[in-house]
């Protein structure tokens, strides 16, 4: 169960990621600086890591919410319907989703302005797509 939830928050988090990456690269909005950005983390803040790190501490967090997505059906916590796989899905990313504002206020970095319309929606397209995906690499025949 926990390799499984392993595998979905790595598809979820890579599709995030790749997503996030394109969009900075074409736009030059900082959504994906702002999505690795760990820089107001006490100990860890200070520290320039390189970029497969800061990967890594991104990936921790979706392997966390592919893990809770995995264990909330198998575990009987909630009954394994359609309906339910994707409220999950859209709860967890919401939720994800929503630190935009706090990891706005808190960068010390440079990354999009909390009333950047266009960023936010970029961020929140990105989530989506993890929340699609979060859902969709959860299958069992």
């Amino acid at each position: 169960m926990v390799r499984w939830g392993l595998w979905i928050g790595t598809t979820s988090g890579v599709v995030l990621g790749m997503y996030m990456w394109f969009v900075e690269l074409v736009t030059g909005k900082k959504v994906y600086t702002l999505l690795m950005n760990v820089d107001f983390i006490p100990v860890i803040g200070g520290i320039e890591w390189p970029v497969i790190i800061e990967w890594f501490f991104h990936m921790i967090i979706s392997w966390v919410i592919g893990i809770i997505y995995v264990l909330a059906f198998t575990r009987g916590f909630l009954k394994e319907t359609s309906r339910n796989l994707w409220l999950l899905s859209i709860g967890l990313t919401a939720f994800a989703a929503t630190t935009y504002v706090p990891l706005t206020l808190l960068a010390i970095k440079e990354t999009p302005a909390v009333t950047d319309v266009e960023a936010v929606i970029y961020w929140l397209v990105g989530h989506a797509l993890y929340a699609i995906t979060l859902r969709k690499t959860y299958y069992r025949p």
